[in-house]
């Protein structure tokens, strides 16, 4: 496996790991903020805009790293019908797609990021945080998704992409039921 890969492997892995803390930390400070209004009268000022940050940017995070471990949702009525080339195809297919999608919110939020920096515009809230800040993320995560989704198109033809967790063995159990995520790794 080439070192780029392994390298946006494991950016994926960290990354989706570094979102599911911000989501554990959204939810303390919602739980503070609620505590805070309800309990003590003293609302927060700046609760409710942090948490859309850490949710903007967990969400875009952590994007790489679900298509990484295909546990994005999916529609599966004639995925599991269809052999091997099938599959396959139908891989291809949503790879490309994610891909495509993937590269224009890089570029259009490039965009979108460069005129937020040039007009110095702010959040409208007591916090007035740059814009930017939260535009960062789009192309980021997209940028990672990018990378992601064509080493997945690439595995999907080399035989190397894991199957989706719940997708049926050749022996018809589900992968849960036989204790494997199908990508060679068992569960913890």
């Amino acid at each position: 496996m080439p070192a780029f890969v392994r390298s946006i492997d494991r950016a994926s892995d960290i990354l989706g790991h570094v979102a599911a803390w911000m989501f554990v930390a959204i939810g303390l400070m919602v739980s503070y903020d609620v505590t805070m209004r309800y309990v003590f009268t003293a609302p927060t000022k700046w609760a409710l805009e942090i948490s859309e940050f850490f949710l903007l940017w967990a969400t875009y995070l952590a994007a790489a790293s679900v298509l990484r471990h295909r546990e994005n949702i999916r529609i599966t009525l004639l995925y599991d019908v269809v052999g091997p080339l099938g599959r396959r195809l139908f891989d291809t297919v949503s790879l490309t797609i994610i891909a495509v999608f993937s590269g224009v919110a890089v570029v259009h939020g490039i965009d979108v990021l460069v005129d937020s920096v040039e007009q110095g515009r702010r959040t409208s809230t007591m916090l007035q945080v740059p814009k930017w800040m939260t535009e960062l993320s789009i192309p980021v995560g997209f940028a990672l998704l990018l990378a992601q989704a064509l080493i997945e198109l690439a595995r999907a033809w080399t035989g190397e992409a894991p199957r989706p967790v719940g997708h049926q063995t050749e022996t018809g159990d589900s992968l849960e039921d036989a204790g494997g995520r199908g990508d060679g790794e068992g569960r913890s």
